[in-house]
């Protein structure tokens, strides 16, 4: 599991048959103290309820392929799940 947040959407010109309705958004990775890390990336939105801004879990590879119905369509990296609030240890 990886945090991001989102930080925009992508308009797609062509659509691959499978990502009918799914939303492609831009996502900034996170590191684990919650501070932006590497390069945006664009995942497929399998809660479809994301949107810029919030906190998301995704996954990248084979299991984001996997997150979206149906299986396996080309994608590299999936929103899994909004994050409703993260708390990290000081130390």
């Amino acid at each position: 599991m990886l945090l991001g947040r989102v930080v925009g959407s992508v308009v797609l010109c062509v659509l691959y048959t499978g990502l009918e309705g799914v939303p492609m958004l831009l996502v900034q990775p996170l590191d684990k103290t919650g501070q932006p890390e590497g390069r945006t990336l664009v995942a497929a939105d399998a809660t479809r309820m994301a949107g810029p801004g919030e906190l998301v879990y995704y996954e990248g590879g084979r299991e984001a392929a996997m997150a979206l119905d149906p299986w396996f369509v080309p994608v590299d990296h999936a929103i899994i799940g909004i994050v409703d609030a993260l708390h990290l240890e000081t130390r």
